[in-house]
């Protein structure tokens, strides 16, 4: 989650090349620069198993995830996110090895800190890419799944899952995954 802004303003080739030598990650927003705090056990784990659920039914395909290292650019708005998980399956984002501009899925692992700035400002900002289909929020606290996915007349609608239903549907990826395969190994305190 972001911190507090370094004082100073950067234009966004300056932040590139700064990210580049970095070894700490920061988000970008409007010239200001934001050290992002770490993650816990469960966010790592939630993070990683459903970048493996994804990269196991999208090989071969075209398609590529990307986890936490990989930047999401918001041009229109002068921004670049670190999404928890993202899937691209533009040929226009090989172009650019340190982000990428047209994902069609974003996954946000929820925490504390970032829960209030994920479900907010920065799903608002998500909300300008046009090739945006689907964009996941995953609880650390139980096993909750939500989806919003961009319907035929441009509206954000809600799908939640729960252990109830079993498994979760992203229509962007084509994908159906077991809730009990994306929450392997958490252990919930």
């Amino acid at each position: 989650m972001i911190a507090s802004p370094q004082n100073a303003y950067y234009p966004p080739e300056a932040y590139l090349q700064m990210e580049e030598k970095n070894q700490n990650k920061h988000e970008y927003i409007d010239g200001y620069i934001y050290a992002m705090a770490g993650a816990s056990d469960p966010h790592v784990t939630i993070a990683l198993n459903m970048a493996l659920l994804l990269r196991n039914h999208l090989r071969g395909s075209g398609c590529r995830v990307y986890i936490s290292d990989m930047k999401a650019r918001l041009e229109s708005l002068n921004r670049f996110y670190y999404p928890d998980v993202m899937v691209t399956c533009d040929q226009q984002d090989r172009e650019t090895p340190t982000y990428k501009r047209f994902p069609n899925l974003i996954v946000e692992v929820l925490s504390e800190s970032t829960e209030a700035f994920d479900r907010g400002d920065k799903f608002a900002d998500y909300q300008t890419l046009e090739s945006l289909q689907e964009y996941v929020l995953i609880n650390t606290k139980r096993q909750r799944f939500e989806c919003f996915r961009r319907n035929d007349a441009g509206l954000w609608v809600l799908q939640s899952y729960t252990p109830e239903q079993q498994s979760f549907r992203l229509t962007s990826a084509d994908f159906e995954g077991d809730i009990a395969a994306l929450y392997e190994d958490v252990t919930f305190t």
